[in-house]
């Protein structure tokens, strides 16, 4: 059995039993669109040093205000007591952070402290900003490096008045658009308009500060050494070029201010230092640089490994070479024995360990559940994370170290779980055209039977496309679900998890495989499920976008209706007016005037093929989305019309690539909703 089938297959076996919580077939009501707002979001857990207490935020939806109100709560890691709000009544709290044994947090521009034993919160000095020394003596930070502007030449007259009255933006940089920021970008190459940083450290109980570094970049990931004395970082060099997409290498500068370059491969990224316990190795994350990949014109993008380096010098090793995934930021165990990071495993997230010495990589956590935010104490003993699947939204869990004894912390959802009939997932196992096996997952009706039916089918496709559909909790897939909709999720070739050939597998021919793949999935059910081969519909957003535009033309007499959010459907077109265009000059070989990419660019874009569509199309979009620009709705919005398809266009003002704000979300979410029952539902 391949390495690749033995991981699915272990998923599969842990698929066979749900995950602790609430029974999401017990009886309850179905959900309503308004239950959004009762949805109670956690965020990560922040574990005391001692163990003893877990500290993290809870955002509340609030409908009138179009915002979110924050508190912050804390747990006991025994089980005594429930989980309880400690900051203010009335406060927008965040930020939950433990130092010297007491818990701080942030409201409104104040700093706010106190003590578990004795939770009432005092209005505290502000905790140093920046990186502590492991002996508490020092503090280090970056700071930004200010420029005066020149002073601007003088103009005639004449000329300063038109100046004056010009209302617009100027620019001559290539660079100058990134989705939701502002417009244009600041000059990269612009000292005043884009300062460097620099690093600085200062005692912990004040004095003057010292600026270490004089390199003219922008340090990050600053790591101490045990013994106080150096700190690794990293920086790229290359930072100013506007015509490099950036690789960070390995740095080291000790308190006098000595600074030694540890990497200096233009092939690689370097990132998320952590340096041994004893002192003796920087473990780091190393991937292939996008500049190396389209230099060499590669037919993949490189492995993501981690990496140990000698502080002292010597050549560095790769710790997971053998290991088909992609390596997470790693953390020391305490004996400087294992490495710990997380990272995704078909649909699911766990935390894995690796030797230093060398060795297999092994799986700590297990379940058909994604987990996140781990946060582990001092002795390296007890941790807790976020878990998440899909019929319940995340709560914080607690475990040992090794993933034994673990339990529920929090159960802040629990009674909308009481109250709400949430629908249950299958895991589903099927091979593509090719053979290739897939994983999916069909989402099912409340109350759902086999010999019900038939029902609608929706197919969601996943962004990225280097991302991952799994087990996370999805209001709007399950507002779907309590509507009567079957709801498939597909992880296509091109999907994170999988190992590096399934995650390349799609490079040049965007849309060919993967929508083989998403095909055979909607098979697996209608041969499976009570499903409709005649109401099937598509949809997703951004690269899920693109493959319900591309669905729909390559599979015209398979899909009733389709949902189109921020998708893509000129590639030519998208080239030049997005922020990203290292996507085609790497996955598709070039740029739009290199024969073999242009080629690749008209063949894979859905608006080549927009003649054949038959499924009536909402499109959906930000009006200043600068990743997937809205005039890529647009084009396959025009053709649609032009050939006599029911179409339909809905952009949201101000907003950029990720349609954010809950007015929009639920707008969004009712939008869709009377879609689907408009095309998919039988008109009988």
């Amino acid at each position: 059995m391949s390495s690749r089938a033995s991981r699915i297959g272990i998923a599969g076996a842990l698929s066979l039993a749900l995950a602790s919580g609430v029974d999401a077939q017990a009886a309850g009501r179905a959900i309503t669109p308004a239950d959004y707002y009762r949805v109670l979001d956690v965020g990560a857990p922040e574990l005391s040093p001692d163990g003893r207490w877990v500290a993290f935020a809870v955002s509340r939806r609030i409908e009138s205000t179009n915002d979110d109100s924050t508190e912050v709560w804390l747990v006991a890691t025994d089980g005594a007591g429930e989980a309880r709000r400690v900051s203010r009544a009335g406060q927008q709290a965040r930020n939950p952070e433990w130092r010297d044994g007491r818990l701080f947090y942030r409201s409104d521009g104040r700093t706010w402290s106190l003590s578990p034993s004795a939770p009432e919160p005092v209005e505290s000095p502000e905790p140093a900003a920046g990186s502590v020394s492991p002996d508490g003596r020092w503090i280090a930070q970056t700071q930004t490096v200010r420029v005066a502007p020149p002073a601007p030449a003088a103009l005639p007259e004449f000329e300063r008045r038109h100046e004056e009255r010009f209302r617009g933006v100027r620019f001559d940089w290539m660079n100058f658009q990134r989705d939701g920021g502002p417009f244009p970008v600041p000059d990269p190459r612009d000292p005043t308009s884009t300062p460097a940083a620099e690093i600085v450290f200062r005692a912990a109980d004040g004095g003057e500060e010292r600026t270490l570094t004089r390199l003219g970049l922008r340090p990050g990931d600053l790591a101490w050494t045990p013994d106080s004395r150096r700190i690794v970082f990293t920086a790229d060099s290359t930072w100013r070029d506007e015509h490099s997409y950036g690789r960070t290498d390995l740095w080291l500068v000790d308190t006098e201010g000595h600074v030694r370059r540890l990497t200096n491969d233009r092939r690689y990224v370097h990132r998320s230092p952590a340096i041994s316990p004893d002192g003796r190795h920087i473990a780091f994350v190393r991937s292939t640089a996008t500049d190396h990949v389209i230099a060499e014109t590669m037919s993949h993008g490189g492995p993501t490994d981690l990496w140990l380096l000698p502080v002292e010098g010597g050549e560095a090793v790769n710790l997971t070479a053998q290991w088909d995934l992609q390596a997470g930021s790693p953390q020391w165990s305490p004996d400087s024995r294992y490495l710990y990071f997380s990272t995704g495993i078909g649909g699911a997230r766990h935390l894995f360990r690796v030797p230093a010495a060398g060795g297999a990589v092994e799986q700590v956590t297990t379940g058909p559940r994604r987990i996140a935010g781990i946060s582990i104490d001092r002795a390296f003993r007890r941790m807790a994370f976020l878990a998440e699947r899909h019929d319940a939204p995340a709560e914080i869990h607690f475990a040992n170290i090794d993933g034994t004894d673990e339990r529920p912390l929090t159960r802040v959802n629990e009674a909308l779980l009481r109250e709400v009939r949430f629908a249950r997932a299958d895991r589903l196992q099927f091979r593509s055209a090719d053979g290739t096996p897939i994983e999916g997952w069909v989402l099912l009706p409340p109350g759902y039977r086999a010999d019900g039916g038939p029902f609608p089918l929706i197919v969601n496709s996943h962004g990225g496309p280097h991302s991952a559909s799994g087990y996370d909790f999805n209001f709007k897939h399950q507002l779907f679900a309590a509507h009567g909709y079957l709801v498939l999720e597909t992880n296509f070739r091109s999907s994170t998890g999988y190992g590096e050939e399934f995650l390349w597998a799609t490079w040049g021919a965007w849309g060919t495989k993967d929508g083989q793949d998403v095909v055979a999935g909607i098979d697996h059910v209608l041969a499976n499920y009570a499903a409709d081969r005649t109401r099937v519909g598509t949809t997703g957003h951004s690269y899920g976008g693109f493959m319900s535009n591309w669905l729909i033309t390559q599979y015209p007499d398979r899909f009733a209706a389709a949902i189109v959010g921020a998708g893509i459907s000129n590639w030519i077109s998208d080239y030049g007016t997005a922020d990203i265009a290292r996507t085609k000059e790497t996955e598709f070989y070039g740029y739009p005037w290199d024969d073999r990419a242009r080629e690749i660019m008209i063949r894979q874009s859905p608006i080549t093929f927009a003649g054949r569509v038959r499924a009536p199309t909402l499109f959906v979009h930000g009006q200043v989305d600068q990743r997937v620009p809205y005039e890529e709705a647009e084009q396959m919005y025009t053709a649609l019309k032009k050939i006599g398809v029911p179409a339909e266009m809905i952009i949201y003002e101000g907003q950029a690539h990720g349609i954010r704000g809950h007015w929009n979300v639920v707008h969004r979410m009712l939008n869709e909703l009377r879609w689907w029952e408009r095309w998919l539902k039988p008109t009988t």
